[in-house]
């Protein structure tokens, strides 16, 4: 586990407890594929998901059993996401790690992503309300429609800002936003405390992903767990590039509009997002969205739990650029 943990030891212990529920949840009769997801679990995520959820089971009348249950999810969701994304873009790293599809093979990792899936509606079906059900199958219906966006964009340099904000508020936002309400309204919360948890995490996870899209352009790879410009080489051309393009006289477009890019056609790229003012750009709205999220924390009740919520969101989006 993250060693940004170690200094919540309450929270940290109820963090083990889901991992542990996770590996009890997708034990099967296929040991390569309770092996392939027991690695995943072990794999050095940060667990923001599910953490957010337990944080935010504590705005109600907190039951362990069912938190936990809902913390696992979370986690799971992501994870499943992650071994599908991993297959789209054949992705050889996760986490700094070999994925899934580069190890088993394309079709072995669907299934698994699949099984995941299947596993989170069945603690769902166990340990939360039909409504919450209901908002969790919506949310997921989000999430695919913002990878599906994300795929249909690729390579066309014909994406504005609002397309952008679109696709990220559903492939990234929607998750943030759906760890910390679950867990509030399944503890029973007041509506105005689910919603301004529920817009928390939209803001957080808006900052969040624009983050990792600008570490695209300036991280290493030891940085971000997978490497650097891979979505760039992907053509997926997100905020830094957009805002680039902007100012392009013709110069960017025609290096991106090419089929196929070599190295120096990278550097080239890195090179003119930077002195169109790409990055800087994408690093004020960032900002934006991490004040927002800030000034709601501020709004919400009183506990100890509050302030954990705030300290985390500042790990995250304080992160090095």
């Amino acid at each position: 586990m993250d060693k940004m943990w170690l200094q919540y030891p309450k929270l940290k212990k109820e963090m083990e407890a889901v991992l542990q529920l996770m590996k009890e949840s997708t034990r099967c009769k296929d040991k390569k594929i309770e092996s392939s997801i027991l690695d995943l679990i072990n794999s050095g995520g940060k667990m923001l998901r599910p953490a957010f959820t337990l944080i935010s089971s504590h705005f109600g009348e907190y039951n362990e059993e069912r938190a936990r249950a809902l913390a696992a999810v979370m986690e799971m969701l992501h994870m499943a996401t992650l071994v599908h994304d991993d297959v789209i873009d054949d992705s050889k790293l996760r986490r700094g790690q070999e994925t899934i599809q580069s190890k088993y093979g394309k079709d072995y990792a669907v299934y698994i992503g699949d099984f995941l899936f299947c596993v989170c509606f069945k603690i769902l079906a166990s340990n939360s309300s039909l409504q919450s059900i209901k908002i969790d199958s919506k949310s997921m219906s989000r999430i695919c429609l913002g990878e599906v966006e994300q795929l249909n964009t690729r390579f066309k340099s014909q994406v504005s800002i609002k397309d952008y904000l679109s696709r990220i508020s559903g492939k990234t936002a929607e998750l943030f936003s759906l760890s910390l309400y679950i867990g509030s309204a399944e503890a029973g919360a007041s509506q105005k405390v689910n919603r301004l948890l529920w817009n928390i995490g939209h803001n957080i996870g808006m900052a969040f992903q624009i983050i990792d899209d600008v570490l695209d352009y300036t991280g290493l790879n030891s940085e971000i767990g997978k490497p650097a410009t891979s979505d760039i080489k992907q053509g997926i051309f997100t905020l830094p590039i957009i805002y680039a393009l902007q100012q392009d006289k013709g110069e960017l477009r025609r290096v991106i509009d090419k089929s196929k890019y070599e190295d120096s056609d990278i550097s080239m790229i890195i090179s003119m997002v930077n002195n169109y003012g790409g990055i800087d750009k994408s690093k004020r709205l960032a900002e934006k969205y991490t004040l927002k999220a800030f000034n709601l924390i501020d709004k919400l009740p009183e506990n100890e739990y509050k302030y954990i919520l705030k300290d985390v969101a500042e790990m995250m989006l304080n992160r090095a650029y």
